[in-house]
């Protein structure tokens, strides 16, 4: 009986090491869920720091390109819409006397066409060219660009030509004022 008891138990032994060495059988295919994240950008303009226009007499008129103004849209929107405008000072030389002065009134503003553009959705000029040109105000902004629909990243980018209508009373000198392009 001792000899059965030592052959079951060694039969038994010898049965759990089969089962503990038996290769585990392989699943065909296998999932892994894979999670990004595409992160919220911003809506930018950028627009030359100085541009000098030339010089025309009194009466005369002075026209002359600011340099490339750009947005980048990198909200990731699902409507990737914005519009940019513009504003101006009034351009001053001296002490500021109306004959040293030429009002943003007297400086019409066109866009032209885009120079470049990235992105999907419809691209616009605010005055496609200068029979279009519309006055520069201190307060109510001028549309310079927009861009509707669309989704995702995109940018545009254009040079805007300024026309300055120098009144016949100003003085001779170097006016300055500010330009100001923004974008929402």
């Amino acid at each position: 009986m001792r000899t059965a008891k030592i052959c079951l138990a060694g039969a038994a032994a010898a049965a759990m090491v089969g089962f503990l060495a038996a290769p585990a059988a392989a699943a065909p295919t296998d999932d892994t869920t894979v999670t990004f994240e595409v992160d919220e950008g911003t809506l930018d303009i950028v627009a030359p720091a100085t541009a000098d226009l030339g010089s025309g007499a009194p009466g005369g008129i002075i026209t002359g390109q600011l340099g490339t103004v750009t947005v980048t849209d990198s909200r990731g929107a699902a409507d990737a819409s914005w519009v940019a405008s513009v504003t101006s000072t009034v351009f001053e030389t001296g002490g500021g006397t109306p004959a040293e002065t030429v009002e943003p009134g007297l400086i019409d503003y066109w866009s032209g066409a885009a120079t470049a553009t990235t992105g999907n959705g419809t691209f616009t000029p605010g005055q496609a060219n200068a029979g279009a040109a519309e006055p520069l105000d201190t307060v109510t902004p001028v549309t310079a660009f927009t861009h509707t629909g669309g989704t995702g990243g995109n940018t545009a980018a254009w040079n805007p030509t300024l026309v300055v209508n120098v009144p016949l009373d100003s003085i001779a000198g170097t006016y300055t004022g500010t330009v100001t392009h923004s974008v929402a």
